[in-house]
């Protein structure tokens, strides 16, 4: 009988190792989801982010039959929730909501993070997109399009007041990328959420502000305030009759925010694509799409590649508009 050296003994203990184990492994990664969904939400109940959460918590149990839930971990700018996330285990049964605003956006705002977000997540998906919306308050501006808004601005340069939801977030770097590319200085006056902003942008404390369409679309409607221009390339389903500010003179001119799907780092192939494959699945259903359009946003899907390419890229965008404008966090 032929002795094997010590070396290769372990070697093909290992590998007989690996043999017996692989079919379990295969086994969960087939069987997947095997257990419950949490999807964290790093923002509080309500708004579009917890909305959006609780779709996909909704869609995926229904398809798989394996109970899905919503957990809300909201705190600094979504930081929280975005920590909890990526430190899950990664088998898939965590999933984390992502917007914009703490996956590419705090990476340049905040000085330390307990996360990386180009490196502790597998994308799954992008879900939509999320235009800005530019609006005035007709009783206090008179500026009826976005380019004389523009001119005012120009003439009293630092004079024109725009409310946002808080220093740091996608509306305020919005107004912040606006201004950039109009060449003009604007008094940027941060809230502590879109909610006192806008009642204040009713009250006629300020001039204009940038927000989401969910946010201030009954108000246009209703005339209470008035729409000047969208910021995403294309006008929206919502207000098609609202230009996009590329139309309205800032040729190329594009901005918003964004929200998607992702795991911990290290979720197994299989399980990504088992994901990718279902949430696209709900974006192309009918009455999905006439909710989130109906909600101003845009649905989106793509591959987790194409996703993970957009994070990398919008961190570095967003770096530049900080630096630019000066953005420091409160």
């Amino acid at each position: 009988m032929k002795i094997l050296p010590a070396l290769t003994r372990r070697a093909a203990v290992a590998l007989a190792c690996a043999a017996a184990l692989a079919p379990g492994l295969a086994n969960a990664e087939n069987d997947y989801p095997n257990k419950p969904i949490r999807v964290i939400v790093p923002f509080p109940p309500g708004g579009a982010s917890d909305t959006l959460g609780r779709l996909v918590a909704q869609h995926l149990q229904q398809a798989w039959g394996q109970t899905a839930l919503v957990e809300n971990r909201p705190g600094a700018g979504g930081n929280i929730g975005a920590e909890a996330g990526a430190k899950a285990a990664p088998d898939g049964s965590t999933l984390t909501l992502a917007a914009a605003g703490f996956m590419a956006v705090n990476p340049s705002l905040y000085p330390k993070l307990n996360y990386d977000s180009a490196t502790d997540f597998q994308p799954i998906a992008l879900l939509v997109k999320a235009p800005l919306l530019l609006v005035v308050n007709p009783a206090r501006v008179q500026a009826h399009t976005a380019r004389e808004l523009i001119d005012l601005a120009k003439r009293s340069p630092g004079k024109v007041t725009v409310g946002n939801g808080g220093t740091g977030t996608a509306q305020h770097l919005g107004g912040v990328n606006f201004a950039l590319a109009a060449g003009i200085e604007v008094a940027h006056i941060p809230y502590k959420g879109s909610a006192p902003a806008t009642n204040d942008l009713l009250g006629g404390v300020f001039d204009a502000q940038f927000d989401n369409l969910v946010t201030l679309v009954p108000f246009v409607k209703s005339g209470k305030l008035r729409a000047l221009a969208v910021s995403s390339a294309k006008r929206v389903a919502a207000l098609p009759e609202v230009p996009t500010l590329a139309e309205a003179g800032l040729p190329g001119f594009e901005d918003g925010t964004w929200y998607g799907i992702v795991a911990p780092r290290g979720t197994p192939q299989p399980i990504v694509d088992k994901l990718n494959a279902e949430l696209l699945k709900m974006l192309a259903q009918p009455e999905t799409r006439d909710k989130l359009l109906a909600m101003g946003l845009e649905p989106a899907g793509n591959s987790p590649a194409d996703f993970g390419q957009l994070i990398r890229s919008d961190i570095a965008k967003y770096a530049k508009v900080i630096q630019a404008g000066k953005v420091k966090i409160d």
